[in-house]
């Protein structure tokens, strides 16, 4: 089971986000929180594997505590209403691996869940090609540095991490080309090894810098 805390200042929302998670057979909420103090505390007592943690709440705000509960151990999602340039690098700098929308999908919700806990980063489509655009500033040098890290990737691999760095999901990427998720999930793993990429928006920025898209 995925072990998650959820930490939001509106008891809805985490009543919400809650049976959201819990639907899911593989998925267990196994504490909640209102503010940044109480999601650290959380973090080290209960050891989750990830935590959803809303970007603004009253006095300590997620942003803020965000590098303390990433060094407690979990993995960090952050949960916003508003989105934010701001929000977006302030969160990845904090050490978070994934930034959703709370208007995500219940079904897209869990599945951000499964990769974070995975080890891999996700964002929200919108913020991942607004993220990647704030990277633009590439000339030929920087494109041709770009495209020789990526010669290792097979033709299939190649079109695997143009569809990340699109914002896809695994789930998408695999209706998009006509192949099953874990097939998927394998390519992409094996693209992150051999780019010596940390996660999937590293990808995404690579494939940028190399204007394959």
């Amino acid at each position: 089971m995925i072990r998650v805390v959820v930490v939001d200042d509106e008891q809805l929302v985490r009543a919400g986000l809650r049976l959201i998670l819990e639907a899911a057979e593989d998925i267990t909420v196994v504490g909640e929180a209102a503010d940044g103090a109480g999601a650290l505390e959380q973090a080290q007592r209960l050891r989750p594997d990830v935590v959803l943690l809303d970007v603004r709440m009253p006095g300590i705000d997620g942003l803020t505590v965000a590098p303390e509960v990433v060094a407690a151990g979990p993995k960090v999602i952050m949960l916003t209403t508003f989105d934010l340039d701001e929000y977006v690098h302030r969160a990845l700098r904090a050490g978070a691996v994934g930034f959703l929308l709370k208007d995500t999908p219940p079904r897209e919700l869990a599945a951000a869940v499964r990769t974070v806990a995975a080890g891999n980063a996700m964002l929200a489509p919108t913020v991942t090609r607004r993220l990647i655009s704030s990277f633009a500033e590439r000339g030929p040098a920087r494109r041709d540095a770009a495209r020789e890290r990526l010669a290792p990737l097979t033709e299939r691999e190649l079109a695997i991490v143009r569809e990340v760095a699109r914002g896809h999901g695994n789930a998408e990427i695999a209706r998009r080309l006509t192949m099953s998720e874990a097939t998927v999930k394998a390519h992409v793993s094996r693209a992150l090894a051999k780019l010596h990429a940390g996660n999937r928006v590293q990808v995404a920025i690579l494939v940028h810098d190399a204007d394959l898209l």
